[in-house]
């Protein structure tokens, strides 16, 4: 079959690093356009300012992945859906639950793939840890996902305003492995939000959720921490502990080590692909609809203002 000749849409950090050597690298699709207003572009490929630019004066594109904040996603996604193109969102695949909702309904009516892609579930360790808490009894679930803002996301802004999600950018990552290892559906209970003095979102949180058997299960945040970084689930079961470490790459499991190599990025372009081929599409919510919770139900407290240069 000819290659899906797709355009990245926001030339950032992520899209650089991730979503560029993840097309190149795989055969079932063709790097046809790029589009930023800013950004220089990739060489040997068309760069356009807009949307607007690429479908009126650019080469034909089967597919969009969307780079961008989420902010300004659903515009974007709405656009690529009604020019017959298919959609690729990074994560989270929007500022609010109803515009995904809205852009499934469109991509379903008109026969479109919409991919809400969740980079951490493609880790190596994430799915031999889903078939191993299959079968086993939860007694308790811990979650410490702890970085240095600085390091990850160097003067973005984005990220503090309305919409861009604080600390909860990386947290997504956390709940979208916990809500796909785990086998039960868990809700939110309480959660407290410290947000800088001087920026919109939260730079660090706590959360208290249960499980529909009441099992416990906690969430540290902290967008404040320097030296090594942790990215680490815990699941206490009936026949011992099973620990994922390193966003989901390592997992330990009683008695055994289970690693692998980095093939989150890869994973996505690959299940984006068939579902392309297949017309079908993958929005799961879960993850966005427990961060929206802790928007809702959480407590704020004021911590001190937050600035680049520390």
């Amino acid at each position: 079959m000819p290659p899906i000749r797709i355009a990245v849409v926001g030339l950032g950090k992520i899209a650089r690093d991730q979503h560029l050597p993840a097309i190149a690298s795989n055969d079932d699709f063709q790097l046809a356009a790029v589009v930023d207003p800013a950004a220089s572009g990739v060489e040997g490929v068309p760069r356009f300012d807009s949307l607007d630019a690429l479908f009126r004066n650019g080469p034909a594109v089967d597919a969009v992945v969307l780079c961008t904040p989420p902010q300004v996603r659903y515009t974007l996604a709405r656009q690529a859906l009604k020019n017959n193109v298919h959609v690729f969102l990074e994560k989270p695949p929007g500022a609010t639950l109803a515009e995904v909702a809205a852009l499934a309904q469109r991509a379903d009516a008109s026969g479109l793939t919409l991919f809400a892609g969740w980079h951490s579930r493609y880790a190596a360790g994430v799915e031999p840890a889903r078939a191993w808490l299959a079968g086993r009894k939860i007694e308790s679930v811990s979650i410490s996902w702890r970085e240095d803002v600085r390091v990850w996301h160097p003067g973005q802004e984005w990220i503090w305003e309305a919409g861009g999600l604080g600390v909860f950018d990386p947290g997504i990552n956390a709940l979208s492995i916990a809500t796909y290892i785990l086998p039960r559906a868990f809700i939110l209970r309480s959660a407290t939000l410290s947000i800088p003095a001087n920026r919109a979102a939260p730079i660090a949180a706590d959360l208290q959720f249960i499980d529909g058997d009441g099992v416990p299960m906690s969430m540290d945040l902290d967008w404040r921490q320097t030296g090594p970084q942790s990215w680490d689930i815990v699941v206490e079961t009936d026949q011992g502990r099973l620990a994922l470490a390193k966003g989901g790459a390592v997992l330990t499991l009683p008695g055994q080590e289970v690693g692998g190599e980095d093939r989150e990025y890869a994973g996505m372009y690959s299940r984006f692909a068939a579902l392309v081929r297949s017309r079908g599409s993958d929005v799961d919510t879960a993850p966005l609809r427990l961060v929206a919770d802790a928007f809702l139900l959480g407590r704020r407290e004021i911590t001190e203002a937050f600035y680049w240069g520390g």
